[in-house]
């Protein structure tokens, strides 16, 4: 049994208890059967009526509830709809009072999702009515009185990112061309004229419009001012070579440059200016000075030929460089001539600099190639030899390559400039040519002479004998060494008494037929054959039938050693070591 069911048993329990109390009441005091039944009727009317009306209440709370689950339940439908949402699925098991407070529950959490997404569409909204408005786009295409949709949303989400970061991007761009507006105005010296460029200049960045269109006036607007930027630094700049020319030519002292020395530098209007009036100054004082000037100009033209390689001929195609009859007419010729030539050179400066470089690489080849013709450089210490060996050997590499570079560039310039690339009225690479086989002809030239020179002495070796030629050796410190005479050997074995001739190259001697002094002699002054007097008369006769062998020998020798050798399979010997190689042979 429920406690409810109990309650009311209860109830009934204590209604007619209250009854049965009041009936003995009644009894007691006495009153009568009819005044009984009224008061019965009393109570009888006065509880139904207070159970009719609570009755009633009960019925009006379940009619609330049914109209507030209908209620619910359509505004949930609607809410669904516009949501676009799944309809809510109800549990037929609640009862009437839990259906109603879970109908109730989920219209709260859908009425608040629909306020939340209303929010985010009105501030989204008002967003992108802003940012299109500063950037002159379109607004998102959304309605603003339906519900938005989360796919919706996230879109407009999106899509106001994208114009931020637009925006962003612009505003740095509109940033950065307005600074270099200004700066270029300022250095123009000139003020905003028109709207637009009061609006960029004056007013605040962040109310500017930032429109494409307003983006690409911009730009306009800076390129127009560089550009007239860029045409007076170039004034400025063909003034500035034009007064540093005349400078020179008129010797102008430095108290008048340093005048002008802060108009040097920039190119506003000002200083375009001053610069105007300081070469209107020059000019008029070159026209009183064309003598010096035109001195001045000839020797710069001069400087151009050298470096643009101009032959003899070419030199004097230019007539009015000859002529000394000074005018404003032949100061003009100097001066378009001295600009074609400096347009030549600066069309063509790699080249003739790579030129330049050969013939300084070449110089500096054939001053080490005489450095080491002298013997003294071994002798020289702080590791010169090393240094010019290691530069003469870059330079027999280097100079190879930068001939075969020269050649194509040159080969090049032929092509464009249809004609031959000179050098002193001559074709560079034939120039090149020449050099190089002037410089074979006189290595050949050298190795001749020493040829030469080492028959003529093999010649006197065997007619005189060698002579001892020990080479110095350097000492140490503290320490001495006596030195080492040669002995002669006073006499000769029979069977070598006459002059054995051996192969020079092999490291042989020659013994000379003339008799030599005993052993014992040789410790008085002795003096070396070669180096006294010729042999005696007595002497000669003596070793006549030996010199007479010996003379054809020396011919037959000299006739041999008068043939064509390769320099690659002989190695020269120099008289020193021949020398040594004799000593220890005898």
């Amino acid at each position: 049994m429920r406690k409810s069911e109990v309650i009311a048993a209860e109830s009934v329990a204590c209604l007619n208890k209250a009854l049965g109390h009041l009936k003995d009441i009644w009894e007691e005091i006495g009153i009568p059967e009819e005044q009984r039944l009224e008061r019965t009727n009393v109570v009888k009317n006065h509880v139904k009526s207070l159970l009719d009306m609570m009755i009633a209440e009960e019925e009006s709370l379940r009619k609330r509830l049914m109209t507030s689950i209908e209620t619910c339940q359509n505004e949930m439908s609607k809410l669904c709809s516009e949501l676009q949402l799944l309809p809510f699925q109800e549990e037929r098991s609640n009862t009437m009072l839990q259906q109603e407070k879970d109908l109730r529950t989920r219209l709260e959490v859908m009425l608040k999702e629909k306020n939340q997404r209303m929010q985010a569409l009105k501030a989204l909204t008002e967003k992108d009515q802003d940012l299109c408005d500063l950037l002159c786009f379109q607004p998102f295409s959304i309605s603003a009185d339906s519900v938005p949709s989360l796919e919706q949303l996230e879109k407009f989400h999106q899509h106001i990112s994208s114009l931020t970061t637009e925006k962003e991007r612009r505003h740095k761009e509109f940033v950065t061309l307005k600074k270099q507006i200004i700066l270029c105005m300022d250095d123009l010296d000139q003020l905003p004229e028109t709207s637009f460029e009061k609006d960029i200049v004056c007013e605040d960045e962040e109310s500017f419009c930032l429109s494409k269109e307003n983006i690409d006036s911009l730009k306009v607007l800076l390129h127009q001012l560089e550009s007239r930027k860029a045409e007076n630094e170039r004034v400025c700049g063909s003034y500035r070579e034009k007064i540093h020319e005349l400078w020179e030519r008129l010797q102008i002292p430095q108290e008048e440059r340093d005048a002008i020395f802060e108009h040097m530098t920039l190119s506003k209007k000002r200083n375009m200016e001053a610069l105007e009036a300081e070469v209107k100054r020059l000019e008029e004082l070159k026209l009183k000075n064309i003598e010096n000037v035109t001195e001045a100009i000839r020797n710069e033209i001069a400087v151009f030929w050298d470096k643009c390689f101009y032959s003899t001929d070419q030199r004097e195609a230019f007539v009015p460089y000859y002529n000394n009859d000074f005018s404003e007419e032949l100061l003009s010729l100097h001066d378009a001539e001295i600009v074609c030539l400096k347009q030549y050179y600066e069309d063509h400066k790699d080249l003739f600099e790579g030129v330049h470089k050969w013939e300084d690489s070449w110089r500096l080849f054939l001053e080490l190639e005489e450095k080491a013709k002298d013997p003294t450089r071994f002798t020289n210490r702080g590791g010169n030899l090393l240094k010019e060996e290691k530069q003469r050997a870059d330079l027999v590499k280097g100079l190879p390559k930068l001939e075969k570079k020269l050649k194509a560039e040159i080969e090049q310039w032929e092509h464009e400039q249809d004609r031959e690339f000179q050098v002193n009225g001559q074709k560079f690479m034939q120039f090149v040519t020449d050099q190089w086989e002037t410089y074979r002809l006189e290595k050949e030239r050298e190795k001749q002479e020493r040829q030469l020179k080492k028959n003529k002495q093999t010649e006197e070796d065997m007619v005189y004998g060698t002579v001892i030629r020990t080479p110095t050796k350097r000492r140490f410190l503290g320490s001495t060494t006596p030195c080492k005479a040669r002995k002669l050997n006073a006499t000769s074995s029979t069977g070598t008494s006459n002059s054995t001739i051996r192969s020079v190259f092999g490291g042989t001697v020659c013994h000379s037929p003339i008799s030599r002094p005993p052993i014992s002699a040789s410790k008085g002054n002795v003096k070396t054959p070669g180096h006294g007097k010729p042999p005696h008369q007595g002497l000669l006769e003596r070793n006549k039938e030996n010199i007479c062998h010996q003379t054809g020998s020396v011919a037959g020798m000299t006739k041999e050693l008068a043939k064509p050798v390769n320099p690659c399979n002989l190695r020269e010997t120099s008289p020193s070591r021949l020398n040594q190689n004799t000593y220890l042979k005898s």
